[in-house]
């Protein structure tokens, strides 16, 4: 069993911090002696010079994609890209990373959320909503580096081939929660929708009038492996538990399979997202 704690409002999570720095220090040395400005080099990879300052600073840190170009813009020769893999696990608490890893290249993931729209699903509107009602307040590093991270996760799941057979189990009253205002809120069923229709993807929803829920127990998620092995994921009170047992993966498999029976169909739960998208 693996357990870590969120880390709050720290600009990196635990050790990731020295990582962003060090990285940090590398990209303006070796833009220093490309003799460029950051206004420069932001110009070339895309950003303003504040935020080239931010990432030699280490307080954000750069997408894998960013990291090649400024290799490349730089003539780094594979001095920044080798850094790619570990400021990429810097983005997220340390038991949150276990998960992010076996998404890249797992074959089936489940979710059932009780509480919020699985990150995987977000819209970036719906994600900063959801940042900017954290207390204490983010640091506006962290939201974007954040934002950033989570939009990643996304393209890592659903811009690869093959694409895993993902299953999302959403309570109603989750859909139901206006976080951001209409728009967002707009924004995030139309988003919804079209994943929906995606054939390697099922979106489910748990009405609020079932008289049984076997999800009582709180949101989680399961990833399989290629060799079928399956891991559960769960939090709880800003702890994440990436749980390795068989056992309890199995027996947690058993349960969403209970929750999709008693949710609405895939067919009826985009049906019943589209009123909920009409009377907005």
């Amino acid at each position: 069993m693996r357990v870590a704690e969120e880390s709050g409002a720290v600009p990196v999570p635990g050790a990731g911090q020295g990582v962003a720095v060090a990285f940090g220090k590398t990209l303006k040395t070796l833009r220093t002696r490309a003799g460029l400005e950051r206004e420069e080099l932001g110009r070339r990879l895309g950003y303003s010079s504040s935020t080239i300052a931010s990432f030699e600073q280490g307080r954000r840190i750069p997408s894998p994609r960013t990291v090649e170009q400024a290799d490349e813009v730089l003539t780094a020769d594979g001095l920044l890209s080798v850094w790619k893999e570990q400021l990429e696990k810097a983005q997220y608490p340390a038991g949150f990373q276990g998960l992010v890893e076996l998404e890249k290249t797992a074959i089936e993931l489940l979710h059932y959320d009780k509480f919020l729209i699985s990150g995987l699903l977000q819209t970036e509107e719906y994600m900063r909503a959801l940042f900017a009602m954290r207390r204490p307040p983010l640091d506006p590093d962290v939201v974007e580096r954040r934002v950033a991270a989570r939009l990643d996760r996304q393209k890592d799941v659903f811009g690869r081939r093959p694409e895993p057979l993902s299953s999302f189990v959403l309570d109603e009253v989750v859909l139901r929660q206006p976080y951001g205002g209409r728009q967002v809120l707009r924004g995030q069923y139309e988003h919804l929708l079209l994943v929906g229709h995606q054939p390697h993807t099922d979106i489910q929803v748990m009405p609020i009038d079932r008289e049984e829920n076997a999800g009582m127990g709180g949101p989680f998620t399961i990833a399989t492996r290629k060799d079928g092995k399956r891991f559960l994921y769960f939090e709880a009170t800003h702890q994440m538990t990436l749980v390795t047992e068989p056992e309890q993966a199995t027996v947690a498999a058993v349960r969403y399979g209970v929750i999709r029976s008693q949710a609405l169909t895939p067919r009826e739960s985009l049906e019943f997202i589209e009123k909920l998208l009409g009377e907005l």
